[in-house]
């Protein structure tokens, strides 16, 4: 994947940013959270995602900076068919929510949706450090943003948060099945050979043979694709400047 030749914040396109929509607010208790996640995730579409339309692809990243009382978020937008990055924007704002376990939407979506609203290019498709349906009530981050935002939108998680599984083939491609209960919710995904594997899962408006794919597509070289490597690179710069 190309890197931008300029500063991150400054390279972008002369386009005029669609309007953003009515997004319900993220509430400050476990009981309102999930009675959110309980509302929402019925509109959750589970179709396929049509890659060989998209234009744009980005990624999210979260981490923590500080005392882990600010959370910070960074996208990186691409161009579908070179890699090249084409935008970069990033957030920080104060954590409102308590951690709790399926529910870290709650603490790191407000800074997703911050770097969100500064993109000048908005992706056809979002790769989410995080899980879609491959959640207790079937509804991370990876939903969650993609509902309120109705962008596809696809899990790459570096770690399982539930389901079970066997371990898939060691070859680039290879894939088992994440299920919880009997019910196929992700892919444990091997991206590189000899690597340990990702968590895919659709988030909204894909399904699991496109994740899969989206996600393999942009894997060249690492086992992370490039725009979500990229993505982390940022917010690690961001937690190693500080607050």
């Amino acid at each position: 994947m190309k890197t931008p030749a300029v500063a991150r914040r400054g390279f972008v396109f002369a386009e005029i940013m669609r309007a953003p929509k009515s997004i319900p607010p993220f509430p400050k208790t476990v009981a309102a959270a999930r009675a959110l996640q309980e509302r929402l995730r019925g509109r959750v579409r589970q179709v396929p995602l049509a890659l060989g339309r998209l234009r744009l692809v980005g990624a999210a990243d979260v981490t923590y900076v500080g005392e882990k009382e600010t959370v910070a978020a960074a996208i990186v937008v691409v161009d579908a068919a070179t890699g090249a990055v084409v935008e970069e924007q990033t957030a920080t704002l104060s954590i409102a929510f308590p951690y709790v376990p399926g529910y870290l939407t709650f603490r790191e979506g407000p800074a997703v949706l911050a770097a969100w609203r500064k993109l000048r290019r908005k992706p056809d498709a979002m790769l989410f450090d995080g899980h879609g349906i491959a959640h207790p009530r079937r509804f991370g981050i990876a939903s969650h943003i993609g509902v309120v935002l109705s962008v596809p939108s696809v899990g790459c998680a570096k770690k399982r948060l539930v389901g079970e599984h066997a371990e898939p083939g060691p070859n680039r491609g290879d894939w088992a099945v994440l299920a919880i209960e009997g019910e196929t919710v992700g892919a444990v995904l091997r991206t590189r050979p000899g690597v340990k594997p990702v968590f895919v899962s659709p988030g909204h408006r894909a399904d699991l043979a496109t994740s899969i794919d989206l996600v393999l597509r942009f894997c060249s070289r690492y086992r992370l694709p490039d725009p979500a490597r990229r993505a982390h690179q940022l917010t690690r710069e961001m937690r190693q400047a500080g607050p």
